[in-house]
């Protein structure tokens, strides 16, 4: 085993393999760029080595500057994560040529596997079934589109390089094939630095189910069984579980086969993922699963297979790496229960997950019988860098049912301040009917995604909850004087003070009133909400709303609040008018970034009449691609950027003007 290695990664999957290192003995050195230089997988570290800048260019992907810190450290082995470089063959090349050992398959087996068309072809060869598709090296747009025609729309334009949703487009008329195949061309040559595509036919009613295989040096191949990924947006996967629902021990035995033929295929070694994708048009059947790609690298959904199996992914990882052989043959393995896992980012679902950036002034997770894996501590800032994810959810139980409520109780736990997050969304997703009946597939968000996403308005007990606070209430409860609260001298009546409340697409004007001690009242919409304050310190309190007890967390920023209510996170912001956010989100005369990135594509000049809706600038920002769009009918009156500018948050790009002005 080794006595040092270094990860060459960062956030949660960084401070994921350092605590298992640490579990075994092995002293740990980190990596890290301008933006962590006080991240958390820095501090959990027996050493750090400063890399470079904040681009991951020019850090985290720069191999020579990562080689260079294990060598300088004593490091014996380094440990890709996923991401970054941990499916770059050349890299595994450039590790063991320094006489490092690379914690993951040999550069074959990931050059292998590395293009999605050749690695189809491969699989092929090996009796694997793959998606019906065009799989070859020719890219002229027009051959493409002719190829498309041949298979039936709806397909699937996929990037052959890379993975995480980057380059793909469902298409599904065969005149906004074009435009989609630009796109993915443009996204994948940015994340992967080579824009060929494969076409697929894109199945109506598909579920994403993929297995995990585990191969050593010995020639030792194993499958820890299935996770079902299906619930997925853009692409990226967002709650996983395991097993399969639905899965019966033919499908999963045919499977588990079919994944292990495509390991030997390769002669893999350590761990790796076999990604299907099954039609379930008429339910899960042996004949109808089909390949789509190999992850060669561990994944981050692994933790739901490590909670039904009861195996650390990562030791064997470093078990196999040092030349041991696997811990466990097929025999041995066996599932435990149901298992789940959410994905908690930084994003905003009601504006279509656009990413998110801030500083974590709150955060806390459950407590108890709950996994949670994180790169991020309050105070940390979600930077525009790199990926928005706060933490990994994970929960294990007897049962599917057990283990789902688990997760919707653990998710409603959860407290996270000073961002928009995906809180509410995965919540609402947990309750979705099709997915509680156990019955996923790719397509379930798209169908309900305006009751999954739509921005929800604030109850009645959290707007006058939110009221007291802008009011000053919680401020002086500790006095339990409601008239020093409120603080105004007050002719004849009762204390009371106008509110008025700034939510998500929407406002409300509250009067609060004193009506003794830390009792008030307050009025909006012609009703009248009564809260009486009661045990507890600041801004955590039990809180009586008409009657019903409940308790209440709140956290206040510079620009507004954040309140967790009965399981639900309500945000409040403080109206600046100097922000351009306001006027682009009600349809004003601005097309305003909204958040920092580099500018790719302007579609339009000075001059044009656009229409709503209209593409009029494409942005990259936290690894995936914007398009902004007209608000409103008008006219281009002036232009703020070019292409290849960078801007900052709440920029303004460009000026509208109506049609009809003079």
């Amino acid at each position: 085993m080794f006595s040092k290695i270094l990860i060459a990664n960062r956030g949660e999957i960084a401070c994921r393999v350092i605590r298992t290192a640490r579990r075994l003995g092995i002293r740990t050195v980190a990596v890290y760029s301008d933006a962590d230089r006080d991240a958390l997988h820095v501090a959990l570290a027996d050493e750090a080595v400063h890399i470079g800048p904040a681009a991951a260019s020019e850090s985290y992907l720069s191999k020579e500057k990562i080689i260079g810190a294990a060598k300088r450290t004593g490091a014996e082995a380094i440990h890709p994560g996923y991401g970054f470089l941990s499916e770059n063959a050349g890299f595994a090349e450039a590790v063991e040529a320094a006489g490092l050992v690379f914690i993951g398959p040999s550069p074959a087996s990931i050059r292998a596997m590395g293009l999605k068309d050749a690695a189809k072809a491969l699989m092929e060869r090996a009796g694997v079934p793959v998606v019906p598709g065009y799989h070859g090296d020719r890219q002229e747009p027009g051959f493409l589109a002719a190829q498309a025609d041949g298979i039936g729309f709806p397909v699937l334009i996929k990037a052959r390089a890379g993975g995480g949703g980057k380059g793909m487009r469902r298409v599904d008329r065969p005149e906004d094939f074009e435009a989609s195949l630009e796109a993915a061309k443009r996204e994948a040559k940015s994340a992967f630095g080579d824009d060929a595509v494969l076409i697929e036919k894109y199945l109506t009613k598909p579920r994403h189910i993929e297995i995990q295989v585990f191969g050593d040096s010995h020639g030792n191949a194993v499958h820890l069984f299935e996770r079902d990924c299906s619930l997925q947006r853009r692409h990226q996967k967002v709650i996983e579980e395991a097993p399969a629902p639905g899965m019966t021990e033919e499908m999963r035995n045919a499977m588990g086969e079919a994944a292990v033929r495509a390991a030997r295929a390769i002669d893999y070694r350590g761990a790796g993922t076999v990604e299907f994708i099954a039609d379930v048009s008429e339910g899960l059947s042996p004949d109808r699963f089909f390949f789509m790609e190999m992850n060669t690298r561990l994944q981050v959904e692994h933790p739901v297979t490590e909670a039904i199996t009861g195996v650390d992914l990562v030791e064997w990882q470093l078990r196999v790496a040092s030349g041991e052989p696997l811990p466990m043959r097929q025999n041995e393995l066996t599932i435990n229960g149901w298992a789940f896992e959410a994905r908690i980012y930084a994003e905003d679902p009601s504006r279509g997950f656009l990413p998110a950036t801030g500083t974590l002034s709150h955060l806390l997770f459950p407590e108890g019988d709950v996994r949670i894996d994180s790169g991020v501590r309050k105070g940390d800032t979600i930077t525009p860098h790199y990926d928005p994810l706060i933490a990994k959810l994970t929960v294990h139980a007897p049962d599917r049912a057990a283990a789902l409520a688990k997760l919707t109780r653990g998710l409603e736990q959860t407290q996270v301040a000073g961002t928009t997050t995906n809180l509410d969304f995965l919540i609402r997703l947990g309750h979705q009917p099709d997915f509680a009946a156990g019955q996923p597939d790719t397509g379930l968000i798209d169908r309900d995604v305006e009751a999954l996403t739509s921005a929800r308005q604030p109850d009645d007990a959290a707007l006058a909850i939110a009221a007291i606070v802008e009011a000053g209430g919680f401020a002086q409860a500790a006095d339990n004087d409601p008239w020093l609260s409120l603080g105004a001298w007050q002719l004849w009546g009762e204390a009371s003070r106008p509110v008025t409340l700034h939510f998500a697409h929407g406002q409300q004007n509250c009067r609060v009133a004193a009506k003794g001690r830390s009792l008030f009242s307050v009025a909006f919409d012609g009703r009248a909400i009564l809260v009486r304050l009661l045990a507890g310190e600041g801004l955590s309190r039990h809180v009586e709303i008409d009657g019903r007890q409940s308790h209440v967390d709140i956290f206040e920023t510079s620009s507004g609040l954040t309140l967790f209510l009965d399981g639900q996170t309500h945000h409040f912001h403080r109206l600046d008018l100097l922000d351009g956010g306001e006027e682009a989100a009600s349809g004003g005369d601005r097309v305003i970034a909204p958040m920092p990135g580099l500018v790719k594509i302007v579609r339009v000049r000075e001059g044009d009449t656009v229409a709503k809706g209209q593409a009029l600038i494409v942005m990259e920002a936290m690894k995936m691609e914007l398009t902004l769009t007209a608000a409103r009918d008008g006219i281009i009156e002036s232009l703020h950027v070019g292409e290849g500018d960078q801007t900052s948050e709440s920029a303004v790009l460009l000026s509208l003007r109506p049609e009809d002005a003079a």
